[in-house]
């Protein structure tokens, strides 16, 4: 392998950082191929207490980080001198947390003398399939569904041009959904991955849970699943003093979320002449999602692209694909003092904000081959 920071052809190695919750991942992504990534979670330290804790999370960043960027250099062969662009997500997500990748890739940005990159982290999701898949077609419908995000996008240039949101959820996204209704069935946390396991051996016809926003007068691209979290709190609570029928619960609640996100999803394709469907984040990962999007991608005659079940939850290599696509767009990088947004709409890929910094947290970032770290103060909320 090359040893030029440039990389082969002059395209560059991009080290992608992602921070934004429980997961600390890097990637590293050359000409839109993924040559290594690491990941370490938090999640157990938070599942005790039934979801994220921003604080716990921040704080398990700051000790992951190093061994993380050193575990996906290893997978790839690399050396810290391969690097030719550092990409991070500055938002949307807990504060802490992308104050501390933020930390971590400017540090690395300033130490390698290379350009430095702010990306949208559900940009990076839409950017995840490209590493499976290829480059993404001009246009494209993509259904976002995660933990915290539930939209409908028509994409064309994913590095160019702007993104137009077709429609988002009003309330709840459709993984929240999946977790809080799993804890009031007794499920662990995550919900989602517990949803399903326990979906297996059940009957989705058992429970006829709502479809929201699917009437006549609704929006046609728009999703709400608090309701539907509501009806099935309410249906576990008349079962009160009896055996919950878990399985049936889960799979009949799976079900209704599965059948909404992909008959919206497939009608978005159909309405806008757009022959090809993308499905990511998250709630991609679930079984009858991905059955069911199959299944109706098919018969309307839509090419479906998910990407494999390790790029669809969070994941360094979704970000260094993006830094990939803008660095290969000519896009200009962040200024040294761009800060985070995490409330950030998803417009565009890149995300440059700049801010006025907050309380202060000293990250230790390594420098190429072997020299003395250095030590970034940068500002982490909570």
């Amino acid at each position: 392998m090359g040893r030029e920071r440039g990389g082969v052809g002059g395209v560059p190695v991009v080290l992608g950082i992602e921070s934004s919750c429980d997961e600390t991942g890097v990637g590293l992504v050359r000409g839109g191929r993924l040559l290594g990534q690491a990941v370490a979670s938090s999640m157990d330290e938070h599942a005790r207490f039934g979801g994220v804790v921003p604080e716990i999370a921040a704080r398990a960043h700051v000790h992951a980080f190093q061994p993380v960027v050193r575990r996906a250099l290893d997978e790839a062969g690399l050396r810290m001198a391969d690097v030719g662009a550092v990409a991070v997500t500055t938002g949307p997500g807990l504060p802490g947390a992308l104050q501390v990748g933020l930390a971590g890739a400017k540090g690395l940005a300033y130490a390698l003398g290379v350009p430095l990159y702010g990306v949208h982290h559900l940009a990076g999701h839409v950017a995840a399939d490209t590493l499976e898949h290829g480059p993404l077609p001009d246009p494209c419908v993509v259904l976002i569904v995660s933990g915290g995000h539930t939209s409908l996008l028509l994409v064309r240039d994913l590095a160019r041009d702007p993104i137009v949101h077709l429609g988002d959820t009003l309330d709840d996204a459709a993984g929240e959904c999946f977790d809080k209704v799993a804890r009031v069935f007794g499920l662990p946390y995550p919900g989602g991955p517990a949803i399903d396991r326990a979906a297996r051996v059940g009957d989705p016809r058992a429970v006829l849970f709502p479809r929201p926003l699917t009437g006549p007068r609704d929006d046609p691209y728009g999703f709400s699943f608090s309701g539907l979290k509501t009806a099935a709190a309410r249906w576990a609570e008349r079962h009160r003093g009896q055996v919950l029928p878990v399985a049936d619960g889960a799979a009949s609640l799976q079900e209704a979320i599965a059948d909404v996100l992909t008959r919206k999803a497939v009608a978005a394709c159909t309405a806008h002449g757009v022959g090809t469907l993308v499905v990511v984040g998250g709630v991609a990962a679930n079984s009858r999602v991905r059955a069911l999007a199959e299944e109706r991608c098919a018969a309307a005659g839509l090419t479906l692209r998910v990407p494999p079940l390790r790029l669809c939850t969070d994941n360094g290599a979704m970000i260094a694909a993006i830094g990939d696509l803008l660095v290969r767009a000519g896009a200009e990088p962040a200024p040294l003092d761009v800060s985070i947004d995490p409330s950030a709409p998803l417009e565009y890929a890149a995300l440059h904000p700049v801010g006025r910094g907050a309380g202060r947290l000293a990250v230790r970032v390594p420098v190429p081959d072997g020299g003395r770290e250095r030590i970034l103060a940068t500002g982490v909320a909570g």
